[in-house]
């Protein structure tokens, strides 16, 4: 299969999701135990590119830095770019390459590195860089020679080019390996982040902030617009950087402290003022592509099995119960709300890691890297919401997840919020719980039956330690519910020579213009035995 920079496709993804919900937009730490001080005195508009006396650097100042922002209009300050940058098309972009030999802090017996990315095609809006130095900071300016410019581009003529910023960063590690750093985290495009664990490639993407995602009005993006990277110590395993972030409705200061690991974790913490009303606030989102699985191939005509980031949802709601969705790429735009009261955690996650369910040896699905949002402190009352955007194209992330609370959506409301972010190949840990490890779908009846499109059969495979050991007549019970649908016929069995607990459900369809939801979890002597297997059969398109 072609091969393609998913970097580049932030930005059309943002635009594709925009197109298929309606809208036209484009797009030290605190103690952990406290929040961020909200009452820190109000802070000038210091700090730019090119300032001759910065202030010293602090977390209560970005925030009171990006509080008195948000009382006051919308303005994008960034600068422009010159016009020979800001007219590079996708080819000319992808040609311009930052030179590794021009690292930041390369040499300095360092872990970390920091690369540039140049600005232009897409990425219209320059983005400031700063270091920082026992609290002072110190513009991080780039210049045309950090980056070489393949043909047919001319070197000349963008050697003559100042850039007033540029589209944003990678950080670099020994992840895999101790003699070569690895690509670990990068912040490009709007409010995007993608990082990685070890042996992960790169996959779903985070954002800082989603604004009026699928709500009906036009969504909006905010961007990171500076950021402020501490220079790490000889010999350090972890970084902190901070953000703000900007958007007309929207103003935010962002800090993160990023650990690599077999488990990638990014601790994050924000605080958040809206300048005018939102309809919808999806804070630690997550967008991903899932473009077809096990369960809806139809369409495709695909040699591989499987072509997804991520294959699933999951919720840990606050009673201890975890929730697993199957994603799908549906015919139509679909949208499914969790009600929660403080979660202990969601992700999207990639389970199968079987490589010959994907036969893909050049976009390896199988090493994309799942993400959990583990909440530090309570949330309060909101729900988990996800989107799914048909696609015909594997280039765009057509799925979205976060977290929306169910108040202070009002102009002049404070978000304060801290969460922690792993990324990594296995995020779920020892959950003492039997899996989904199989979804499918498919006509309903019997094979002789006649089609019937009111009419679908789903399979359910359910395997882990509760299901060891148990025989084929354990009184194992299902607890399956049904929304706009009725049960026809439900078979649940152990599968010949392993572990394997196999649930076949055929479910009618009462309202075509409705979706049908389901669940299903396996209990024995009213002990629940495995998670709950969630599912939306979309309405009839």
């Amino acid at each position: 299969m072609p091969t393609f920079d998913r970097r580049d496709c932030l930005k059309i993804s943002a635009s594709f999701i925009a197109a298929l919900i309606g809208t036209t937009a484009l797009p030290a730490f605190a103690d952990e135990t406290e929040e961020p001080a909200k009452d820190a005195a109000p802070a000038s508009d210091a700090g730019k590119a090119g300032d001759q006396t910065p202030p010293p650097f602090n977390w209560d100042w970005l925030v009171a830095r990006m509080k008195a922002r948000a009382g006051a209009p919308y303005e994008d300050d960034q600068g422009t770019l010159p016009e020979a940058v800001a007219n590079l098309d996708y080819d000319a972009h992808r040609r311009i390459r930052f030179r590794p030999d021009h690292a930041r802090w390369k040499g300095d017996e360092r872990n970390f590195e920091l690369q540039a990315f140049y600005p232009g095609w897409l990425f219209d809006k320059p983005v400031h860089l700063f270091e920082v130095v026992e609290g002072q900071l110190r513009p991080m300016e780039f210049k045309a020679d950090d980056f070489e410019y393949r043909e047919p581009l001319d070197q000349e003529t963008f050697e003559k080019i100042d850039l007033p910023g540029v589209a944003g960063f990678r950080l670099h590690y020994p992840l895999n390996r101790s003699d070569y750093r690895d690509e670990l985290i990068s912040f490009l495009g709007s409010s995007y982040f993608r990082a990685l664990g070890r042996g992960n490639i790169y996959g779903l993407s985070a954002r800082g902030l989603a604004v009026d995602t699928a709500s009906g009005s036009a969504e909006e993006f905010p961007r990171f617009t500076r950021f402020y990277i501490e220079r790490p110590d000889e010999g350090a395993r972890e970084i902190k950087l901070y953000a703000e972030l900007e958007s007309e409705r929207v103003a935010g200061a962002y800090a993160f402290s990023i650990t690599p690991g077999v488990e990638t974790v990014v601790d994050v913490q924000a605080a958040i003022f809206l300048r005018s009303a939102v309809s919808r606030l999806g804070l630690a989102p997550l967008s991903s592509m899932y473009l077809f699985g096990e369960n809806d191939h139809t369409g495709f005509d695909d040699f591989r099995p499987e072509v997804h980031d991520s294959d699933g949802l999951v919720i840990l709601r606050a009673s201890g119960e975890r929730i697993w969705r199957p994603l799908t790429n549906p015919g139509q735009l679909q949208l499914s709300i969790f009600s929660e009261d403080n979660p202990g955690g969601f992700g999207l996650l990639q389970r199968d890691r079987t490589p010959d369910h994907y036969l893909d040896t050049e976009a390896r699905y199988e090493r994309r890297p799942s993400v959990w949002i583990e909440p530090v402190g309570e949330w309060g009352k909101g729900s988990v919401f996800l989107a799914e955007i048909p696609s015909k194209e594997e280039v765009h992330d057509n799925v979205v997840a976060f977290w929306m609370p169910e108040n202070g959506l009002e102009a002049g409301a404070e978000h304060w919020l801290h969460y922690r972010m792993l990324w990594a190949m296995e995020v779920e840990g020892d959950v003492p719980l039997a899996r989904v490890i199989r979804t499918r779908t498919g006509q309903g009846g019997t094979a002789s039956s006649e089609a019937d499109p009111s009419l679908r059969k789903f399979l359910v495979d359910f395997a882990g330690d509760p299901l060891v050991g148990l025989g084929d007549d354990a009184a194992i019970e299902v607890h399956l519910n049904v929304g706009n649908g009725k049960i026809t016929h439900k078979i649940l069995n152990k599968l010949p020579g392993n572990d394997v607990w196999r649930l076949i459900v055929d479910v009618r369809r009462k309202d075509a213009g409705k979706p049908v939801e389901l669940s299903a979890a396996l209990f024995l002597d009213q002990e629940r035995l495995s998670e709950t297997w969630t599912y939306q059969w979309g309405q009839a398109v």
